[in-house]
């Protein structure tokens, strides 16, 4: 039995993660703000209370998992808000950069004590993301930060890879979340979970580092 952990795990993918590996037969770790009825309802592991960009709390749920080993590590916690060229706020900028992009490298960090040879890590960015792919523009503050985030994750591949742990910077697709407006040309969490997944079990150093669709397809940069 595997033991895995995810963060923003109180609803959408976070939630859908911790269903499907549940029903995989695993240890789950959610780690959120605020549980949901549903996250509780699943009678696995949760972290309440943990503000990911706070040095503080993320120093507590260290100490928490003091001696926990961790299999996989799924960061997963982020938002979307809207900062257009003719309405920047760079506070929302700011915000969006420490939750999208500083989080996960500052939980991945605390949080390696946890992680031996044979761990594997997951950055949960986003093709809005990829400079090659952006045809559209706009989304200044998403953008940017997922851009940070898949540096990070390419960074930690390499610094992890002595180490025996293996990264994957993963998009999930456009998916009906409340973070999409659970747009209907988007695909269900339950599929791309199913094969962010895939991604995740597919993960070897050999190809660490790589930025995946959860279809399987190959991202630009």
């Amino acid at each position: 039995m595997a033991t895995y952990l995810i963060t923003g795990a109180n609803r959408g993918i976070g939630y859908e993660y911790c269903r499907q590996l549940q029903q995989r037969g695993n240890r789950v770790i959610a780690v959120c703000r605020q549980p949901s009825d549903d996250l509780q309802s699943l009678n696995i592991q949760v972290e309440a209370g943990i503000d990911l960009t706070d040095e503080a709390a993320v120093a507590e749920l260290s100490q928490r998992l003091q001696g926990t080993a961790i299999d996989v590590l799924i960061n997963n916690a982020g938002i979307a808000e809207r900062v257009t060229l003719d309405e920047l706020d760079f506070d929302s900028l700011r915000r969006q950069f420490e939750v999208n992009a500083i989080a996960p490298l500052r939980l991945t960090a605390a949080l390696l004590p946890n992680l031996s040879a044979g761990s594997k890590v997951a950055i949960m960015t986003s093709r809005m993301g990829s400079i090659a792919d952006n045809t559209s523009g706009g989304s200044y503050g998403y953008r940017m930060s997922k851009v940070a985030l898949s540096m990070a994750g390419k960074s930690l591949a390499i610094d992890l890879k002595p180490r025996g742990i293996a990264v994957a910077i993963l998009h999930p697709g456009l998916v009906q979340t409340r973070m999409t407006g659970f747009t209907p040309s988007g695909i269900t969490p339950e599929e791309s979970v199913r094969g962010l997944l895939a991604r995740i079990d597919a993960l070897t150093l050999e190809n660490s580092g790589t930025f995946w669709h959860s279809n399987g397809e190959v991202l630009p940069w």
